[in-house]
């Protein structure tokens, strides 16, 4: 178990800064959210960032905080009147990369970069190939093609005086000293940049970004004073006092991630950090890194996985590829998806990257008489089948150190099934080769090290991309089983693996961060609740889905059609919102705009690069007249008759995320029913009032009921965190009696028992809890402090779970 450090929250309350909700506006908000009960507030990233940016993550300037949220004074102001109410601040720090802004002059070391090229002193920050394109940086930011865009570009003087530079619509770019009187064309060719059309960034792109966004440039703070120049602000607000802890984003993308954590631990004194680390089914956080643990999606697929029918899942499936008709590499087998998307993404939307990495591999290969005859096309060929084939995010190997075993076996497999794409058993070699430079056993020299490192970055943003924003939205029978982190092959999860889970949880990663809704969520837990009660009813779904099909034969596709109606579904009645009921219009279009980035993402008629405006506009037509249309009344019969089941769902949620081990993060507004779609829908500025919360309490509801557990549970761990935190203990429970496999219960240091129902309605058609018991820990009394009920030593589930779904109770 890993020592407990001073600084570890009790719970952390998520805050999505932007514009329209500054420092200013999280103060005023702070005595509400100090009376539910949290003990941290999690800030999104408050470093200086692209204007207007509802997000924080295109980060411009590390050397201050954030203008248009109130500057450092605002966040020094916030964290003073946090503290009076009793609360400190975690903060979002982003070290993988920055923003290409337009104008470039808001990236002071990119700026200087683009002026002065490989000479200049910030160079070192950004991984760039300076043996492409003559040694220039390509820049994709041009409508067209650069012959049909040159009457665009202009030369004239900075508005504060500071010299002549090249502007290109909102763009600013640096003019090499002393090519400023050059004719247009010979001064762009002069320059140590090449603007060029947007769609050459897939293939020709030569500096590392952050996945395929090309607006987004990796930074490498692998270089001591690369990391010392960007973390210099952060070090500060932490060593005094303004912040208190961290979470790292995407540590994936970064060169040697444990080399990063272990100097980010020394130069902030080891202070409670978090890492963004999606981890694999089966996969484990490394030991070594100096971490508090991740920021939860492995807790969130466990929680979610907990409340789906394995049975009913399997089913729905079936009904799914019946009802759309897809190819199993197309939808209609999570597997196979998954694969031929990954092919797509190598082979298209990280060309760029892929290639790279094989001109590297062939200059190692030159450079050994032993590898010499390998051919591009080989090492091509391996690169990909072995990419295609990680089932986690990345090996953690850097050249010159041991290779950790497991991820040894993850390439060895990988080499093994990749030779079955050659004909030719010499040839094949080129997959072992390709393996041990991913590993760092060919050598230590710059190309190795290039190699080993960028092959680790190519395959997590591989993975990203092809799981998590293309394969995700084309397999498609379960929405709530396509989340961050999540498994649509084997998406239930049984009482005894979450309850190993939480035990290994509390055994290494007491202080880990656990999450069930982000900013990153395609879908907020509670619509994830709602849509995860259909696996308790497929057919009844599958014979809807039939019956609209034929009543409403606009749908542009039948895949489409089946998105839209369970986007429909989980959103609820009156969209659901989570700052008070929507009007139609307004729910239409956060539908509307979701189902468009789905068939988007899926790419199988429509993407973001090649869009099919035809298609498209049908999807939108179908939408709008359909599930958010008169069509929609044929949704009311299985929503009234899902009501105990969603219910059950979304407070079992709600409290074994609050009651499990690590620190559970709640993102803003969910201490209420919160429905929300991928962003951005769900990062619209908060309303937060405590006469709406009270309000709201006594009117009940479901809503209310969550209200109160979240307060309830939250003051129990701000009051009592010795019965959580690090030195606490986890302790299954089992009911005894017929409905034994529909209660999940455990008691934490033996003072606290939590206790939720499962697939709710199938416990309802074989005859409820019946005599099922619950055996408590210990001797003497227990108080259910959500309800006030008391129990002695045994207790009828019927009884206890008479006036809700959930109970928690304290001895005593």
């Amino acid at each position: 178990m890993r020592p407990p450090h001073r600084t570890a929250p009790t719970a952390t309350y998520r805050l999505q800064l932007q514009p329209a909700f500054p420092f200013r506006a999280a103060e005023e908000a702070v005595p509400y959210l100090a009376s539910l009960g949290v003990s941290h507030l999690h800030l999104s990233p408050v470093l200086e960032a692209v204007p207007g940016s509802t997000h924080g993550y295109d980060v411009t300037d590390h050397s201050a905080v954030r203008a248009e949220l109130g500057g450092e004074e605002g966040l020094r102001s916030l964290s003073r009147t946090a503290r009076e109410h009793g609360l400190g601040l975690v903060i979002d720090i982003v070290p993988n990369h920055m923003a290409v802004p337009a104008p470039a002059t808001l990236n002071g070391p990119l700026w200087e970069v683009l002026r002065d090229g490989p000479a200049s002193r910030h160079a070192r920050w950004f991984d760039i190939d300076w043996a492409e394109h003559g040694g220039k940086v390509l820049l994709p930011v041009l409508a067209g093609p650069l012959g049909a865009e040159l009457r665009h570009f202009t030369v004239a003087d900075r508005a504060d005086g500071s010299g002549p530079v090249l502007r290109y619509g909102d763009h600013a770019f640096p003019l090499r000293p002393g090519t400023e009187r050059l004719p247009l064309p010979e001064l762009l060719d002069a320059q140590w940049y090449r603007p060029a059309w947007w769609r050459l960034a897939r293939t020709e792109l030569n500096y590392r970004r952050f996945f395929t966004v090309s607006e987004l440039i990796a930074v490498r703070v692998e270089d001591p004073e690369v990391f010392a120049a960007t973390h210099g602000k952060v070090v500060q607000l932490l060593r005094e006092g303004v912040v208190d802890g961290l979470r790292v984003d995407h540590p994936d993308g970064l060169a040697d991630p444990a080399g990063y954590l272990r100097r980010l631990a020394e130069a902030t004194d080891g202070r409670w950090t978090v890492v963004e680390k999606v981890l694999g089914a089966g996969e484990q956080l490394p030991a070594d890194w100096p971490v508090a643990g991740t920021t939860g999606y492995d807790a969130l697929r466990r929680l979610d996985g907990l409340f789906l029918d394995p049975e009913g899942a399997g089913a729905l499936g079936a009904r799914y590829r019946d009802f759309t008709g897809l190819p199993p590499d197309r939808g209609g087998d999570w597997p196979a998806t998954v694969r031929r998307a990954a092919y797509r993404v190598i082979t298209h939307e990280l060309a760029a990257e892929s290639e790279r990495l094989v001109r590297t591999a062939g200059r190692i290969c030159e450079s050994s008489h032993r590898l010499r005859d390998t051919a591009p096309w080989a090492l091509r060929t391996a690169l990909h089948e072995i990419l295609v084939r990680l089932p986690v995010y990345r090996p953690y190997a850097v050249p010159g150190r041991p290779v950790a075993p497991v991820d040894a076996a993850l390439l060895d497999q990988a080499a093994q099934d990749a030779r079955g794409a050659f004909a030719v058993p010499e040839e094949a070699a080129a997959a072992e080769v390709v393996r041990d430079a991913a590993l760092g056993r060919l050598g230590q020299g710059p190309d190795h090290r290039d190699f080993c490192a960028r092959f680790a970055q190519t395959a997590s943003a591989l993975r990203a991309k092809s799981v998590e924003d293309t394969a995700f939205y084309r397999h498609a029978p379960l929405l709530s089983a396509t989340e961050v982190g999540g498994d649509p092959g084997r998406p239930a999860v049984s009482p005894e693996d979450f309850h190993a889970y939480c035990a290994r949880l509390q055994r290494d990663w007491p202080a880990t961060g656990t999450v069930l809704s982000t900013h990153d969520t395609k879908r907020s837990a509670d619509v994830r609740a709602r849509i995860a009660a259909l696996s308790e009813c497929p057919e009844e779904w599958g014979d809807l889905m039939e019956r609209l099909a034929a009543a409403e034969p606009g749908a542009p596709d039948p895949h489409a059609a089946w998105l839209a109606w369970q986007t429909a579904f989980g959103l609820g009645p009156a969209g659901g919102s989570a700052n008070g009921s929507a009007d139609g219009p307004a729910e239409a279009s956060r539908i509307i705009a979701a189902v468009l980035k789905s068939v988007r993402e899926a790419g199988l008629r429509t993407t973001w690069t090649e869009p099919d405006a035809p298609y498209e506009a049908a999807v939108e037509a179908f939408v709008a007249g359909g599930p958010c249309g008169a069509a929609r009344a044929a949704l009311a019969p299985l929503e009234e008759a899902l009501r105990p089941s969603v219910r059950a769902n979304t407070l079992g949620a709600a409290l074994l995320h609050l009651t499990m081990p690590g620190v559970p993060d709640l993102y803003m507004g969910t201490e209420r029913t919160y429905a929300a779609l991928v962003d951005p829908d769900n990062r619209r500025p908060p309303v937060f009032s405590e006469a709406g919360a009270e309000a709201e309490a006594g009117a009940g509801g479901l809503s209310a009921e969550k209200l109160h557990l979240t307060r309830t549970v939250l003051r129990l761990r701000r009051e009592r965190p010795e019965w959580f935190g690090a030195g606490a203990s986890y302790e299954p429970l089992a009911a005894d009696g017929p409905a034994a496999g529909h209660c999940v219960a455990f008691a934490r240091s033996g003072e606290v028992v939590t206790v939720v129902t499962r697939l709710q309605r199938r416990l309802a058609r074989s005859g409820g809890l019946r005599e099922t018991v619950l055996a408590l820990p210990g001797g003497g009394g227990w108080r259910d402090v959500l309800t006030g009920a008391s129990f002695e030593g045994r207790a009828l589930l019927a009884e206890l779970l008479e006036r809700l779904p959930v109970a928690l109770l304290v001895r005593g």
